[in-house]
Order: C-alpha cells, then sequence, then structure tokens
C-alpha cells in the first residue's frame, strides 16, 4: 500500500477547515460560551498553519528554525488571558441578569 506524504497543502487544508468551524461557531451561536470556543478554534487553525509554514521553511532552508513555533507559544498565552477575562466578563453579566444573551448585551449597563 503506497502512502502520500504528508505536505504543506495537507496542513493548510486541515488549519482551513478549522478555521471556517471556528467562523461558523461564532457567527451562528447566542451563547457566549460557544462564541469563545468558536474564536479558540480559529487562533488555533492559526497556529496550526504557523507551525507548518515554519516546518516546511526549515526543511527547505536546511537549518531549524522555531519563529514560528514562538510565535504559536504567543498566541496560546494571550488565547488564554482572553479566555479568562472574558469568561470573567460572562460570569459578572450572568450574575447582574441572570442570563446570558449575547444580542442582548450591547450596553454593559445593569
Amino acid at each position: 500500500m503506497l502512502l502520500a506524504a504528508v505536505g504543506l497543502n495537507h496542513y493548510l487544508l486541515v488549519g482551513a477547515a478549522l478555521f471556517c468551524a471556528g467562523l461558523v461557531a461564532v457567527m451562528s451561536r447566542r451563547n457566549a460560551v460557544a462564541i469563545l470556543i468558536g474564536i479558540e478554534l480559529m487562533l488555533n487553525a492559526a497556529n496550526i498553519n504557523l507551525v507548518a509554514f515554519d516546518h516546511f521553511r526549515a526543511q527547505i532552508d536546511g537549518q531549524p528554525v522555531i519563529d514560528g513555533q514562538l510565535f504559536v507559544l504567543f498566541v496560546l498565552v494571550i488565547a488564554a488571558a482572553e479566555a479568562a477575562v472574558a469568561l470573567a466578563l460572562i460570569l459578572n453579566v450572568f450574575d447582574t441578569r441572570d442570563r446570558i444573551d449575547v444580542d442582548e448585551l450591547d450596553t454593559l449597563k445593569g
């Protein structure tokens, strides 16, 4: 059985599929937690693309390069901080309004 090598196009296809799934989740959901999950999917799709480009650039140049991996590390740290702040805001809104409806959150007045 002949297996094809996994190339850059395969990684980009997986990244594009994840990004589209995250975009659909953000655009179609009314639940704030589901919207956050969609944003995390989009960030992870970008991370897959960055690491794939870094890996294949290292194969072309012949020298190990870790620029893409360092950038992914920073993106993951920022995503974790964003999720913590967003969850704190969601809990605060839930405490004041007893429900979380994304369509009604146009102002932060209680």
